[in-house]
């Protein structure tokens, strides 16, 4: 680790204290200096943004107050074993591996390999990863493994990896974006989940862009745009069938970018010639005219880019919903060109890179399949094992949880993962995780989860753990760890090579840093989709960022992927007739409103982190139910009452927010808190029939106060 300034004893420093590192949180992946100088009495921190080709320097309020959740007393500093009464003590690490090696052990001999499951997380670093699926099927030779990232990108990514080829967030770099004359932005509001590349699209409406913005509810995203389209919740796809439409029947289509470089064309055009846009327009409650308009926009625009995000992509139809977006770009040939594109909004801060290497049921790295017999035969090479001791495919995150429940799974290994309040049918997904004869939860904050845990093992925070991260764009960044770990804690690699060790499984996992790590994965990745060959340690600190796939050290490329041809053997992108449908889950009389879910400013994924920052908590300190006045005033609810959501799952209690943008048969609720306010408790578990998407977006809910409202107040 690089020096990073004066170690502060008792308290005190001599000089300031100056940390270079990276932001934990979404995708962009902000780089930062953080500066604390002590002034007597107290470390005060100062956090400016520094120069990126991502953020260009800039910071949001997560980012400018992510050091708070890593300096927290609340952190985990030494192994700790839960007691019958529920709390814990503090054991030694040797304690620590000695009871999980016995326990796995006793568990795998009474029931197969498969009885203990790894479950991981979306904001670790590639390396960690990489590490944790080899671990996985190297060290506990199971086949269970999956991660929470499942629930944040795998819509797009089988999406992307069946109509293009090849699945990367975005087709293009950021620096594009202010060249589209026309910008869709489906189900993703920026301005709040990435703030810091709100500039791009400022820049492309200073240059004349046109903004369309398709969401159920007025967002800070849907305000800068040109034209909002009010979607039902769960009817993206049926809106992207109305959009297409309309550009064929007004000969918008790009004929010569169709016949050289798609498939498919004839079965999507007759199946759209079948459709009536009335039908469309009442099924979505987008008006024709307003569809028209869109369309329009987009299909006469000489350049133009698409973006989805979790609004479209957690659905049951999430993978044919991205489909349809993504038949838009084809049909109009915008895609492979400065100015246009499809951009898969990541998430999770490592959301790209985490599925890319292994951390998926199906997958391996380099983005290798595992039931591919010459995929497992090259990784069974690099890690020094016959392909027939690799596992086969495991299940998804959610169906992971049902196991659990059945007892099929009957251990799990954690990591960096709250499943509790992360999962849907959140109550069901409690009850599983009460049954299982052990868990292991690594972490660096006591989450939901971790309190059920058995073992409970310290992990590093960003501002500690080296390693590489991959941005929304593809662009692989490096982030050197500027402080010393605290107490006991280890980094999550060195958790799991300590974990391997004791399982006899050490020969597998002799690395003694995240740079060998790297390393071997950059051999695994070698000639996958996802090739990271070419990226070294010392290239990233060159030249700040290096975008995949790159074979080669000597190789670099602008970020633009399809300039002449698509990933598929033939070259050509693959065009699919979507239907229109309804959510699995419906309103009706017994429960009259949809409930969709989203995230707030302030706040990220489970609020482990956040909640811990005393900054961030304190702008949102409970949830909230977004309701229409009109709405409330129909179930005789006031501004700020307390009230009781309901579905066939469970119930939540939450204080009301009315709001005249959105829409009156919506609810709108952040997914930031657990317990009582964990609207988890309410979703739907109906998973997409391709990629095992959960419906997080849309599901029918009640709701009625929980102390009956005062007349004066509605």
């Amino acid at each position: 680790m690089k020096p990073i300034g004066p170690v502060l004893e008792a308290g005190r420093s001599t000089s300031p204290l100056v940390m270079d590192t990276q932001c934990p949180f979404c995708s962009v992946q902000c780089k930062m200096r953080i500066t604390g100088e002590f002034d007597g009495k107290r470390m005060n921190y100062t956090v400016e943004g520094q120069p990126n080709a991502a953020s260009e320097g800039r910071l949001c309020v997560k980012g400018m107050n992510a050091y708070q959740h890593a300096l927290s007393s609340e952190r985990i500093l030494h192994p700790m074993r839960r007691l019958p009464d529920g709390t814990f003590e503090r054991i030694t690490w040797k304690e620590a591996y000695q009871e999980i090696a016995r326990r796995f052990y006793e568990i795998q001999r009474g029931f197969g390999s498969d009885a203990v499951g790894v479950y991981g997380g979306g904001s670790l670093t590639n390396e960690s990863a990489y590490l944790l699926g080899k671990f996985a099927r190297v060290a506990l030779r199971t086949k269970y493994i999956d991660y929470n990232g499942r629930f944040c990108m795998s819509a797009a990514a089988s999406a992307g990896n069946k109509a293009l080829g090849m699945d990367r967030g975005l087709t293009n770099p950021l620096s594009d974006i202010p060249l589209a004359k026309c910008i869709i932005l489906a189900g993703t509001n920026i301005a709040e989940c990435q703030p810091t590349l709100m500039p791009y699209f400022t820049r492309a409406k200073e240059q004349g862009a046109f903004i369309i913005a398709i969401d159920p509810r007025e967002t800070a995203t849907t305000q800068m745009a040109d034209l909002h389209l009010q979607v039902k919740p769960g009817m993206d796809a049926a809106l992207a069938n109305g959009l297409l439409k309309v550009i064929l029947d007004e000969g918008l289509t790009d004929p010569a970018f169709v016949e050289g470089r798609t498939r498919g064309f004839t079965e999507l055009a007759a199946h759209l010639e079948a459709m009536d846009l009335g039908v469309i327009a009442g099924m979505t409650g987008v008006p024709a005219e307003l569809i028209r308009r869109a369309a329009s926009a987009y299909g006469r625009a000489s350049t133009g880019m698409v973006f989805t995000a979790r609004g479209v992509e957690q659905q049951t139809d999430g993978y044919m919903a991205v489909r349809n977006f993504l038949n838009l770009v084809l049909v109009t040939g915008k895609i492979g060109r400065p100015g246009c594109g499809y951009g898969a909004v990541t998430g999770q801060g490592n959301g790209q890179g985490g599925r890319e290497h292994g951390q998926k049921a199906d997958q391996l790295p380099g983005y290798r399949l595992i039931e591919n017999a010459a995929d497992r035969a090259y990784v069974a090479g690099v890690w020094g094992i016959d392909p027939s001791e690799l596992p086969g495919k495991g299940v998804s995150a959610y169906e992971m949880m049902e196991k659990v429940h059945d007892r099929e799974i009957r251990a799990l290994f954690l990591m960096g993962s709250n499943p509790i309040v992360s999962n849907p049918n959140a109550v069901f997904v409690e009850e599983g995780l009460k049954k299982l004869d052990f868990l292991v939860v690594a972490d660096m904050l006591m989450s939901e989860t971790a309190k059920m845990a058995d073992i409970l093992l310290p992990a590093s925070a960003y501002l500690e753990n080296e390693g590489t991260l991959t941005n929304l764009e593809g662009r692989v960044l490096l982030r050197e760890a500027a402080r010393e770990v605290p107490g006991e804690v280890q980094h999550d690699w060195q958790i799991l090579c300590g974990v391997a060790s004791v399982l006899g499984r050490g020969r597998y996992f002799g690395f003694r840093s995240a740079e060998e790590i790297f390393d071997e994965l950059r051999h695994a990745s070698r000639g996958g989709a996802a090739d990271y060959y070419g990226i070294t340690y010392d290239r990233l600190r060159r030249e700040g960022g290096v975008y995949w796939p790159c074979p080669s050290p000597d190789e670099a490329n602008s970020g633009r992927l399809f300039e002449e041809t698509f990933a598929h053997g033939d070259g050509l992108a693959e065009l699919l007739p979507v239907d229109s449908r309804f959510p699995v889950e419906t309103a009706c009389s017994e429960y009259p409103l949809y409930l969709t879910t989203g995230r707030v400013l302030s706040h990220y994924l489970t609020g482990v982190q956040t909640r811990r920052s005393p900054s961030l908590a304190a702008r949102e300190i409970e949830t909230f139910a977004e309701l229409h006045p009109r709405t409330a005033r129909r179930f005789k609810i006031g501004e700020g009452a307390l009230i009781v959501l309901e579905t066939r799952r469970g119930t939540m209690t939450a204080r009301t927010r009315l709001h005249t943008g959105i829409r009156e048969d919506t609810v709108f609720v952040p997914m930031h808190w657990g317990d009582g306010q964990n609207v988890n408790r309410l979703t739907h578990p109906a998973l997409d029939p391709v990629c095992r998407m959960p419906g997080f977006k849309v599901c029918a809910v009640r709701v009625e106060p929980l102390v009956t409202a005062r007349a004066d107040d509605l």
